[in-house]
């Protein structure tokens, strides 16, 4: 009699290939409305692509009505005619549609197959001195007719360098480290040719050096680049006044800010040396902020007196821009405020200070008008000006909750404005003439995920306050500047996109779109499911949601995998739709129960006490509670193996899946950290400082010092037992690759075994060798935790994602 031998558990490559970002395209679709809303009207028009092709809509809320401004059968055989390329109603590939000033016709372009040669080409016998032919057409709405603009040349895009005054009249840029400015006409030229000799330009500063620049400082360029681009010109990061006669610069000494640097060892040619400048935290040489006022008229500056807290931070606030002016070819940088003030913050280098302060600017003289002082880190954002500044509505958590209070202009509270365990989060519309504030907030709504968003107002004086768009659902919105309309774009994660019109006071004017996700689903997708469990102090509820195989089967015993991120900043954890599946649904088709799930300290959008949670712990504040959490939905559901728990993340994540394998060893199996910040000792001092802590120590001179501690990764390597690989980009200039250099080093010398894959000309993204780094991770977890070790050798990675017939 034979022996029966147990076939040997295999991953399933080919169900989660079928998923990969590529493909997913081909199967979703729009999944909101992005309102273009026109200027002399409550109209806007929008684009949707369902799996039968794109359509182009025009929706007039006052008149309750939607209707397609092409019939694109019509149109594509007009162009066919016109063009003699083949379109049809279903492949219209319509370019840069641009609305008339009386918004009764548009122009869009078309890019055809006839080759053309270029008009600005430099070598006639170049390899590129040839291009594909764009025409350009007119398009009435009313009569449908189409007409093609003769002789068009596509203008060229405006140059990043140029900042244009509001009037137009100026356009300022940096060069060499200093401030030049042309005229109207000159700055023409330059947008035809920027090597024209004929352009006259006028130099404003003369003592800017590299790190100590007006503008521009070329921090970030290798030494190519540094030499190949020391006299183009570049952007000058400055702020206008709205009469064009002003304009503010927030200068920067990094001289004495220690350098970093990576190296571009797959670069053409030489491999290449790229320098920046790198605070690390609890580091004494600190960037200067310099604020400086121009007369622009005068062609004088005078550097203001803004100081108050040693190495603070400056940040000018710029004004909001209009939704109606987001198509404008032209939109200026303008400076929170008026002619005659402008605001900005001042934040102490522990970031428990931060002052937000005016500037008189006829007499240059630096107001404090609100103060923010908190034990931990305090946050602001941008405040709203009601009446030029009259008064303010400043955001704070000064009460334990992100809310908003009104101040009158010399900064005395007149009244909280929204109150309650609740959070709100951005302003979106301030009604002056009604005193109403439109804001979007989180966690008011019983009975609901609080992370969702939803879109309030409220009066001036806290009354009123009253929800626009109900529904447990998370929401996205795009009001319209007059307040008086809004498109709500809304859906869980277990549900199919939803965007619908509403009024200002929260009533349906129409439905509008629902994503078409039958291809997707037809091709075996399930929805995710959403959770809730307690955090491990067995008190706070935390948030999450779980991804199976589609071929799931519940008398099946599955490992898990959980996608981690710390915090505190977000706690990566989907609330709506989305159709970014690598890191849970993909992954969960290799045979996994995949989660991602909150804890305590990991998102803003909570208390400031859940948002602080990890402060003085940024090591190990979230740990128990990941862990927590795979605990109770193990023993909730059977088909959970909680013996074999993977765990995987990147930056963030990457530190955290790391620094689980080695404080939790024998509950954490294998791990896959990417581009992990594994020492926050060497990581930027903004993140690392804010977020752990700094301690500052003023002496009894007065002298004032600053020192840090924390724990770090490769401090516990001796701990490691299971299976851990770790990833970084060889150029990764955010979190740089020493971090994960150091914790190789750290296990290579307690003798541990360890993958460690190094992605070659690669930031912090991984970039065009994000998929190979996907089936790395896949081939880990599947020998380690489902333990085939066949498979991932018999895999192509390139053939099993292949979208292109081979050539060769």
């Amino acid at each position: 009699m034979s022996e029966v031998v147990p076939l040997s558990p295999k991953a399933n490559y080919q169900l989660a290939s079928r998923f990969s970002p590529n493909k997913v395209k081909k199967m979703v679709y729009s999944t909101a409305v992005d309102p273009h809303w026109l200027k002399t009207s409550n109209r806007f028009w929008y684009e949707y692509e369902t799996p039968n092709g794109r359509e182009w809509y025009m929706v007039d809320p006052v008149a309750k009505n939607k209707q397609k401004i092409f019939d694109n059968a019509k149109l594509a055989a007009e162009i066919t005619t016109i063009i003699r390329d083949p379109f049809d109603a279903q492949h219209l590939p319509l370019m840069t549609l641009k609305f008339s000033a009386d918004e009764r016709s548009l122009t869009f372009e078309i890019l055809s197959t006839i080759d053309e040669l270029k008009k600005d080409r430099k070598d006639k016998k170049a390899a590129d001195s040839l291009q594909k032919k764009i025409f350009n057409f007119n398009y009435v709405i009313a009569t449908q007719k189409l007409t093609e603009v003769p002789n068009f040349t596509k203008p060229k895009a405006k140059p990043i360098w140029g900042s244009v005054a509001p009037d137009s009249s100026a356009i300022i840029f940096s060069r060499n480290y200093n401030l030049y400015w042309m005229d109207k006409e000159n700055y023409k030229k330059a947008v035809k040719n920027e090597e024209d000799s004929t352009i006259v330009e006028q130099q404003l500063t003369k003592d800017g050096v590299k790190f100590y620049a007006y503008g521009s400082d070329g921090d970030g360029e290798n030494n190519e680049e540094e030499i190949k681009n020391i006299k183009k010109r570049k952007r000058a990061y400055v702020l206008w006044s709205p009469n064009s006669k002003y304009f503010v610069l927030d200068r920067t000494d990094s001289r004495k800010v220690k350098d970093l640097w990576v190296i571009n060892n797959v670069a053409v040619g030489r491999p290449t040396l790229e320098s920046y400048k790198y605070q690390m935290p609890g580091e004494k040489e600190s960037p200067i902020d310099e604020l400086l006022l121009f007369n622009f008229g005068a062609k004088t500056f005078k550097k203001l007196d803004v100081s108050a807290f040693k190495d603070q931070s400056v940040s000018v606030w710029s004004a909001p821009s209009l939704n109606k002016d987001r198509d404008n070819e032209f939109r200026p940088s303008l400076w929170l405020g008026d002619n005659s003030k402008i605001y900005f913050s001042r934040t102490s280098r522990d970031l428990k200070r931060i002052d937000v302060c005016s500037i008189d600017i006829a007499t240059e003289k630096v107001t404090p008008v609100i103060d923010e002082r908190f034990n931990t880190y305090v946050e602001i954002s941008r405040p709203g000006l009601v009446n030029g500044g009259n008064e303010l509505i400043h955001w704070s958590e000064r009460d334990g909750w992100g809310h908003f209070y009104l101040f009158d202009k010399t900064g005395k509270m007149k009244n909280q404005i929204t109150k309650g365990s609740f959070h709100t989060e951005n302003i979106v519309n301030v009604d002056q003439k009604n005193r109403i504030l439109y804001f979007t907030a989180n966690g008011r709504e019983d009975k609901e995920d609080p992370y969702y968003y939803h879109l309030y107002k409220i009066n001036f004086d806290g009354t009123g306050m009253k929800l626009l768009d109900a529904g447990n659902f998370d929401h996205a919105i795009s009001m319209n500047d007059e307040a008086k309309f809004f498109v709500d774009n809304s859906s869980r994660v277990n549900t199919a996109p939803r965007s619908v019109l509403l009024d200002n006071t929260g009533k349906v004017v129409m439905n509008l779109e629902t994503t078409d996700l039958s291809l997707l689903i037809a091709s075996g997708y399930k929805f995710p499911e959403p959770f809730k469990v307690k955090a491990d102090d067995g008190v706070t509820d935390i948030y999450g949601v779980m991804y199976k195989p589609f071929d799931f089967d519940p008398n099946k015993k599955y490992p898990i995998i959980e996608y981690v991120y710390p915090g505190p900043q977000t706690e990566s954890v989907n609330k709506s739709f989305t159709k970014s599946m690598d890191n849970t649904d993909r992954l969960a088709q290799l045979g996994y129960v995949v989660i991602s799930v909150g804890n305590r300290g990991g998102n803003p959008a909570r208390s400031k006490w859940y948002h602080t949670f990890g402060y003085g712990n940024l090591r190990d504040y979230g740990l128990a509670d990941k862990k927590a959490a795979i605990e109770q939905l193990a023993d909730k559901y059977k088909f959970i193996d909680a013996t074999k728990v993977g765990i995987t993340g990147h930056s963030g994540g990457g530190f955290m899946s790391t620094a689980a394998m080695l404080v939790y060893p024998d509950f954490f199996k294998v791990a896959v950290s990417k581009a992990g910040n594994h020492d926050n000792s060497i990581y930027n001092r903004w993140w690392s400082e804010k977020h752990h802590g700094v301690k500052e120590i003023i002496s009894a001179k007065g002298d004032t010092t600053f020192t840090y501690d924390i724990d770090k990764n490769p401090q516990i390597a001796k701990n490691l037992k299971g299976h851990l690989m770790i990833m970084t980009g060889d150029i990764d200039n955010n979190v740089h690759p020493a971090n994960t250099i150091r914790l190789a080093n750290a296990l290579m010398k307690e003798g541990k075994r360890f993958e460690f894959v190094i992605l070659p000309g690669q930031r912090h993204g991984f970039g065009d060798l994000t998929e190979y780094a996907f089936w790395k991770l896949a081939d880990h977890f599947n020998k380690y935790l489902i333990g085939d070790f066949e498979t991932p050798d018999q895999v192509d990675m390139i053939e099993i994602d292949r979208e292109l017939e081979r050539k060769k």
